[in-house]
């Protein structure tokens, strides 16, 4: 994407984050036959057949297979280009959907709606407000098989075809007014998520600490209160009281009530990283993160006696992984 390439790429560069892997496996031909051809995470058998071929402890044949696993996955700095972007449209699409919905009158009060339901008048700015979400988010259905790799890719796929599913059901069926509002209510969050990943990959981490913990917040209000007694209240009951049932309601609230699951799912994976923080006085290592620690190798090694472990203990940077694992949300919005 021209913006990874052109800004994020250089304001990147800027930040001393530079392209590639920052420890590569030394070359050896034994040991990448086995990992291209048999498997890139040995067993035990595995490890103590290849250390007496090659003569290596075994510890240092783990170690490899840790670095060369690690050389496959992304650098910082392309993280950090993909956060960047993201940031920056989910920003300026708050932006632009919160004066827009302040100048509605549906925003301050949900039954408007509903009145004169399916007769409403699409306006220009409604209709730029949904094209360019669903523009983004069908360019985020494509991408996710092509971008960073989490450990909640079914989640987020399944998050995706609901996001895409609900724009163009709302759109279709001229649910333009509240689904302006989901819209709005989920893109609060969003670019705090990725704000706060900008700073762990550039390890600012009080200011890492800082965006996540209003992040926390805004997603917890947002997702877990707002959008269930502001939202869902408006498009199960007075959309009931007001139009009566008709047969796009049930799909289109299935749909709603299939995110709010998502939305659960994420609080209690962000509820376990702010926990972490707080016991550990930082914020931990994502748990959707996709690269290998090399305090992995420290781990491995018996201590030397007390000090050695105290040592261990300070001597963590609070820079070892990502931030939040929401959207997110990320990359979450719908």
């Amino acid at each position: 994407m021209w913006a990874e390439a052109f800004i994020a790429g250089p304001c990147a560069r800027s930040l001393h984050l530079q392209p590639g892997v920052a420890r590569r496996a030394q070359p050896n031909a034994v040991l990448e036959k086995v990992y291209s051809s048999i498997t890139k995470s040995p067993d035990s058998r595995h490890l103590d057949g290849l250390s007496k071929q090659l003569d290596w402890e075994v510890r240092k044949v783990q170690r490899w297979f840790r670095h060369r696993r690690n050389q496959d996955k992304p650098s910082t700095h392309t993280k950090f280009c993909e956060s960047m972007w993201r940031f920056t449209f989910y920003l300026c699409i708050f932006i632009y959907g919160f004066r827009f919905l302040c100048q509605s009158t549906w925003l301050w009060d949900t039954r408007q709606c509903w009145y004169g339901y399916p007769y409403q008048v699409m306006t220009p700015g409604l209709y730029h407000y949904y094209v360019t979400e669903l523009a983004f988010y069908w360019s985020l259905m494509f991408s996710q098989f092509t971008d960073i790799k989490r450990k909640d890719f079914l989640i987020m796929f399944i998050h995706h075809l609901a996001t895409v599913g609900l724009i163009s059901f709302s759109y279709v069926n001229n649910m333009a007014r509240v689904g302006s509002l989901v819209m709005c209510v989920h893109d609060a969050s969003d670019f705090l998520l990725e704000a706060a990943k900008l700073a762990n990959y550039t390890k600012y981490q009080r200011l890492c600490d800082f965006l996540f913990i209003v992040f926390s917040v805004v997603f917890f209000i947002t997702r877990l209160v707002i959008f269930p007694i502001w939202v869902l209240n408006s498009t199960m009951f007075e959309s009931w009281a007001i139009v009566g049932p008709f047969p796009s309601w049930w799909v289109f609230n299935v749909l709603l009530l299939v995110l709010q699951v998502l939305h659960i799912i994420w609080s209690y994976l962000i509820a376990r990283i702010a926990i972490k923080a707080i016991l550990r006085g930082k914020v931990c290592k994502d748990v959707r993160s996709d690269i290998e620690s090399s305090s992995e190798d420290e781990a491995e090694k018996p201590t030397d006696g007390i000090k050695n472990s105290v040592h261990s203990v300070r001597g963590e940077n609070g820079t070892n992984g990502h931030c939040a694992a929401a959207k997110a949300q990320n990359h979450s919005s719908w």
